[in-house]
């Protein structure tokens, strides 16, 4: 076996081999005290670090070199005296550089100490923090037991506490709902008692008091007969001096019946006469009575009704076409301005729908002439109660109707006689329809324009509305020929007949309508009839300021109708 002295291998194994080669009991001693400090430092170090297999195996192997000790100096000195120069120099070489790497300092085996020694340090913190935080977690854990422990008691004493209380609650509500009824029990029974004397009490009384009257009774018809009697006798004297009288009565009112039936006669025999001249000179003027003019509306609205429109209901085509045209002319009547314009668009859009290219059928055009003025009318009713003004544009679309589609002048006639029962005349309502039938109270309220479940104010508001609109259509001018119901000359014709008719004059409604009539033209009435205008404003003027006064009946609504009526008067005088 060769040695090298440069060997700079750090391994203790290595080291260990090298003693095997010793030649003198010295070297071999020395050797043999390096390799027990090296691996007494090495057990050392290892017992440091922890490791318990290399500190075991360094302390069994030190006996065995001691034993073998001896044995190996005794063959080195006997192997030292047999080498030569040459191998003894080899020899020193060996043990010197034995020497020297036993005296040598491995960084690496530092820094692998130092790397046990940090890890065995770095995992005792490790454990020791895994501990605390566990140790603390575990506190943290029984505080929160204990918390929601101490919540829960704290809920459950709360929860006895409140039931406590609302046993002591409702302990006392009994307590005092029993106390309240034995009060009451004993009220009642102390009232009973009360009331039970006080019957027999008034029993008593009564007893007494009808007693009294008995006896005051039959002391009056003592009385009464005794002046009965002597009243009998007097009757009779009075009876025959009234019989005697009566008769010469008699004869002297038979008399003067007489005389009256003659001059009756006479003056009915004069009036016939006048009026059959009146009534020829009427109809030679164009003229009707107020009686006549109501009829001929009624008339022509009960053969609209019972005629066209029933047709056109009865068949489905028919009905499908009117109800067609009854969708476009109300939205259409909905959409008139103030503007020119737009009311003359109106106009001709309802005028193409009532004449398209293709007429319509005779029955589909007079229905559809009834819808166009029953809206007209309700547009006059809504928009005219809410602003006066807008009843010129209503006026003038109803103008150019007429102008425009044969046969709307009647209907609209019959339509507004129908909603304003009778106040477009004006005329009193009869009591019997045109073919002669009495009215019912249901049918003479709906033929005097009045609804269901409709109050004086609101109906008096819807009428003065309607009329408003019918006295500025009379005040425009016509494009062509009108029917007599359209003249000027009505304006002066309804406040003469309303002024004429004192049945009609005593309702509330009549004033108003008045007022609305001069609102609308009273200034133009002045100027075209002058001075018998001013006369039958002068006679209105006093009979709404005379007391008590003949107009308008009694109560807050007529007297606010009046006082309309009188500061028109004067605001058309003062004109």
């Amino acid at each position: 076996m060769r040695f090298s002295a440069r060997s700079l291998s750090p391994s203790p194994s290595r080291r260990r081999s090298l003693s095997y080669g010793l030649q003198s009991s010295s070297d071999s001693g020395s050797s043999s005290e390096s390799d027990e400090s090296q691996g007494s430092s090495s057990s050392s170090e290892s017992d440091k670090s922890g490791s318990d297999d290399s500190g075991s195996s360094s302390l069994s192997a030190s006996p065995a070199r001691n034993r073998n000790r001896p044995t190996a100096s005794a063959s080195s000195r006997q192997q030292a005296a047999n080498l030569s120069a040459s191998g003894r120099v080899q020899v020193d070489d060996t043990v010197a550089a034995i020497r020297l790497r036993a005296r040598h300092h491995d960084p690496y085996e530092e820094w692998a100490k130092r790397t046990r020694k940090d890890a065995f340090h770095t995992a005792r913190r490790a454990v020791v923090a895994a501990q605390t935080e566990r140790e603390s977690m575990q506190a943290a854990a029984r505080a929160r037991v204990a918390e929601r422990q101490a919540a829960a008691l704290k809920r459950e004493a709360d929860d006895v506490a409140k039931r406590l209380a609302q046993i002591t609650i409702r302990q006392a509500e009994d307590e005092k709902r029993l106390g309240h009824n034995w009060s009451e029990h004993q009220k009642t029974r102390r009232a009973h008692t009360e009331h039970i004397i006080r019957s027999e009490e008034e029993k008593v009384r009564a007893r007494q008091a009808e007693e009294r009257l008995a006896q005051l009774e039959a002391e009056r018809l003592r009385k009464e007969a005794e002046a009965k009697a002597a009243a009998e006798l007097q009757r009779k004297r009075e009876e025959a001096a009234k019989a005697a009288k009566e008769a010469e009565e008699a004869k002297a009112r038979a008399d003067r019946e007489e005389a009256a039936r003659k001059e009756a006669e006479k003056v009915e025999l004069a009036k016939a006469q006048a009026l059959e001249a009146q009534s020829q000179e009427r109809d030679a003027l164009g003229m009707t009575t107020p009686d006549q003019d109501w009829r001929e509306a009624r008339l022509a609205l009960k053969q609209l009704k019972s005629g066209p429109i029933a047709r056109v209901k009865a068949d489905r085509e028919s009905k499908k076409m009117w109800n067609e045209i009854r969708r476009k002319i109300t939205p259409r009547v909905g959409q008139l301005t103030s503007e020119p314009a737009v009311i003359a668009n109106v106009s001709q859009q309802i005028v193409q729908t009532l004449r398209p290219q293709q007429a319509l059928p005779p029955d589909v055009y007079l229905a559809s002439l009834s819808s166009l003025a029953k809206a007209i009318l309700l547009q006059a009713e809504t928009e005219v109660t809410a602003e006066k003004r807008s009843a010129k544009p209503i006026a003038q679309l109803t103008l150019n109707s007429i102008s425009a589609l044969d046969g709307f002048s009647v209907v609209f006639w019959a339509k507004l006689c129908q909603r304003t029962g009778g106040w477009a005349v004006p005329v009193p309502m009869p009591s019997k329809d045109v073919d002669g039938t009495p009215f019912t109270p249901t049918a003479h309220r709906k033929a005097s324009g009045l609804r269901e479940e409709e109050t004086s104010v609101d109906h008096t508001t819807r009428v003065a509305g309607i009329m408003r609109v019918y006295f500025s259509l009379l005040l425009l001018p016509p494009s062509r020929p009108l029917p007599r119901e359209y003249h000027l000359s009505r304006f002066w014709t309804f406040v003469a007949r309303l002024v004429g008719q004192p049945a009609l004059l005593r309702s509330a409604l009549a004033t108003q309508l008045l007022s609305v009539a001069l609102e609308v033209g009273g200034a133009r009435a002045r100027d075209v009839w002058g001075s018998q205008w001013i006369k039958l404003m002068a006679l209105l003027y006093e009979g709404v300021t005379t007391d008590p006064p003949p107009l308008g009946g009694s109560g807050p609504e007529a007297h606010a109708s009046r006082v309309r009526l009188q500061l028109e008067i004067e605001r058309v005088m003062g004109k």
